[in-house]
């Protein structure tokens, strides 16, 4: 007997989840009468580690591997999964989540940064499986189809955001490394029979260390290996103080910490020590020995500098203050708290902060709150081609235009797990010199690289099943819109080479007579599509993992303001369907509003959006045509509620998510009272409508009149349930009108 179909409703963290304890109300609510089911799962950064820690805690405290279950319910047909936005952690923010938990009674313990005992290195590895982007690849059992909805793209065009000028001037750039690094040294193979590999390192005296014993690999699959040389790294990122200072404009570094979770942060680490050399010449190992490692970022050091001894601690400062006064003026993440770009390997995430660069006329801000001209500093030559190609296109023609401009869909390759670089278990700070190597099972080496002490390497896998589903899709989404459909893929480089040879032999699979596909390298399909866009044109981008990552932010910034208002659908291979809701990147800045003055700026449009796919996939699972019927009332409200401009506003006063959520609900209630496919539902609905909209003043007044006091939520990444749904629920009109659905 096959399972009831359920919508599953991820909790995730900050922003996301404070508005889920308001929107989730009115979803149940309105579900209920049309007989859909919908359940909830906790894959929160605290949820995660609190799952992997059962053996510490009280039997009330423990709450199931949420994550695992919805891992493999992603296989089956019956996966119905809403996904919102998580936390990818970096260590610094999982430390305080850990620190937040056992203030709160949970009895975890402590983060080991060095593991030395066979129990550290167990509780370091059970660490391990939450920080980074742990989410994303269990639960990506499909690829990614990822686009503007047509409502979003016409409110973009009659209300267009603020779009910085460009000045021929300017001296904005991206600088990359071009040589020693992740793209230049790659190596890659495909695997023509099931087999298991190893990844050994050999020692310059001969000696065998096997760094991972197991690596099952399919038949098809692609398999890559490549390093970043420590030396050459340091030395590029010495350079870029350097010309960052010598042309007077400001230093930022733009990484990946979150999701390439081993490696970026020991490259911002190299950043670190390049901007503040003598700090480490001269205090580097009392740093070490008090467990500062510049991999945390130089808030992590500032943070744990009264572990030092009084003279030692003042001259680490002395000399910190000293490099930022001679070294050049920094990027900021908030001049007024004097938070550098430096600070938090978190804080400045590639794909959020670059668009945000470009939209803003390619400046930046400065430690005294000015705009300048920025370097804009991406070591790895992967993909920084495609940021520097479109800072020389706004040069040379201006900002783009959101009024007239065409849009770049995205179809992703993501699904099992494919093109996860360094973000997981075959990633590593090499210790000693020799060679790294990867054997298949009867001994020979398929891949291997000479290694220093500090270089890092790296290896990931693709298999052969996603390649062919994401072909597949690709030429689908040309022949559903009539779009060029381009494949970024770069026949200079290991990897890309074997995926187009894949690719030129799936696509005459398909009928793809009358359609435009292309392969382009990332640098000529950016400026391909770019030329497009200005015509007004639309492009689709067929793209790998990580650039599916960026690009899903840049262009959807550029065209309508922010990426949050995406329809995100992964269609999974099994026959289930994954609905993502948007990026993020800005949900900290929120909940720092809203505990500070009772008001959140999240916008939950990609919600919005994810629900109505879900519904009409539920639908189709459970054969209950009531769920169709809520899915294209939504669908027009959501379009009605774009047009009447109901997103949260900026400044108090204004609705914020919680009145954009009534809003959403007041619309749905009318859509549903006046359709004429249901007449129960109608029936249903009508009152609900009626009051909603009589009682329109009063609701608002009761959400607005919260605002301008601090609210306590009881905690950052594990709020209080009952504080959190007090704050985020203050209508007690409305609360009332809802519970008339129940």
């Amino acid at each position: 007997m096959r399972p009831v179909p359920k919508i599953i409703y991820t909790l995730t963290d900050e922003a996301p989840m404070l508005a889920t304890h308001s929107l989730l109300p009115i979803v149940e609510a309105y579900a209920a009468p049309a007989g859909v089911e919908v359940e909830t799962r906790d894959i929160s950064l605290a949820g995660r580690v609190i799952a992997v820690f059962p053996d510490y805690l009280t039997e009330d405290q423990r709450i199931g591997d949420h994550l695992a279950e919805l891992g493999e319910l992603a296989k089956t047909p019956e996966a119905n999964i809403i996904k919102l936005p998580n936390i990818s952690a970096s260590v610094p923010q999982l430390k305080a989540a850990v620190a937040e938990l056992q203030a709160q009674g949970y009895a975890l313990p402590d983060y080991p940064d060095e593991p030395r005992t066979d129990a550290e290195r167990e509780i370091r590895a059970r660490y391990d499986r939450v920080k980074g982007s742990a989410v994303n690849p269990v639960l990506r059992e499909g690829n990614s189809d990822r686009r503007a909805p047509a409502s979003v793209k016409a409110y973009a065009r009659t209300n267009p955001h603020r779009m910085g000028e460009w000045s021929a001037e300017s001296k904005t750039a991206v600088a990359t490394m071009g040589a020693d690094d992740f793209r230049s040294n790659e190596k890659s193979v495909i695997i023509e029979a099931e087999d298991t590999l190893r990844i050994e390192h050999v020692a310059a005296d001969g000696q065998v260390t096997t760094l991972k014993d197991s690596l099952p690999v399919q038949a098809g699959e692609v398999i890559d290996a490549t390093v970043m040389r420590a030396e050459a790294l340091s030395a590029f990122l010495t350079e870029q103080v350097a010309r960052a200072k010598r042309e007077n404009i400001l230093f930022s570094l733009h990484m990946k910490a979150t999701m390439m979770k081993v490696a970026d942060p020991i490259i911002f680490g190299h950043a670190v020590r390049a901007f503040f050399p003598d700090v480490f010449a001269q205090f580097g190992e009392q740093l070490q020995a008090a467990g500062l490692e510049p991999d945390n970022g130089l808030g992590g050091i500032l943070s744990g500098i009264d572990a030092l001894e009084p003279s030692t601690r003042d001259a680490v400062k002395e000399a910190i203050d000293a490099g930022l006064a001679d070294g050049p003026r920094m990027y900021m993440v908030d001049d007024r708290k004097g938070i550098t770009n430096l600070h938090v390997p978190s804080d400045v995430i590639v794909d959020a902060s670059m668009p945000a660069l470009i939209r803003n006329g390619g400046k930046g801000w400065g430690p005294s709150g000015e705009e300048d001209d920025t370097l804009a500093v991406i070591p790895d030559s992967s993909y920084a081609g495609v940021y520097q190609a479109v800072i020389e296109d706004c040069r040379a023609h201006g900002a783009l235009d959101p009024t007239t401009m065409g849009s770049v869909p995205n179809v992703g390759l993501m699904a099992q797990k494919a093109e996860e670089y360094g973000s997981h278990d075959k990633t590593f700070e090499i210790e000693t010199a020799g060679t790294v190597r990867i054997v298949d099972s009867s001994g020979a080496t398929l891949i291997e690289h000479e290694v220093a002490p500090g270089d890092i390497w790296r290896a990931c896998q693709t298999k052969d099943v996603p390649i062919r589903d994401w072909v597949k899709l690709a030429v689908t989404r040309a022949r559903a819109s009539g779009a060029p459909a381009v494949f970024w893929l770069d026949r200079e480089r290991a990897h890309d080479a074997n995926l187009i040879t894949k690719v030129e032999a799936y696509l005459p699979e398909h009928d793809t007579e009358g359609l435009e596909i292309k392969i382009l390298n990332p640098v000529e399909a950016t400026t391909y599509s770019l030329e497009r866009l200005r015509r007004g044109e639309d492009t689709i981008s067929v793209t790998g993992n990580v650039l599916r990552d960026y690009l899903t932010d840049l262009f959807p910034i550029l065209e309508v303001g922010t990426s949050a208002k995406m329809l995100s659908i992964v269609p999974l291979i099994n026959g289930g369907g994954l609905f993502e809701t948007g990026a993020g990147g800005s949900a900290p800045k929120h909940v720092q509003q809203l505990v500070a003055e009772n008001y959140l700026r999240w916008d939950s449009l990609g919600e919005f959006f994810a629900l109505v796919p879900s519904l009409e996939k539920y639908a189709e699972q459970a054969s209950t045509p009531k769920a169709a019927v809520l899915a294209g009332a939504l669908d027009r409200a959501t379009a009605t509620f774009l047009m009447e401009n109901r997103s949260p506003g900026r400044k108090l006063g204004t609705i914020d998510n919680r009145g954009s959520h009534f809003y959403l609900a007041m619309y749905w209630a009318q859509e549903l009272a006046q359709q004429t496919e249901d007449a129960d539902l109608a029936a249903v609905f009508a009152p609900v409508a009626e009051q909603l909209t009589e009682k329109e003043e009063t609701i608002v007044a009761e959400l607005e009149a919260v605002q301008g006091q601090p609210a306590d939520i009881g905690g950052y990444f594990r709020p209080d349930a009952a504080k959190a749904t007090a704050v985020m629920r203050p209508s007690a009109t409305l609360n009332a009108v809802l519970e008339t659905l129940s």
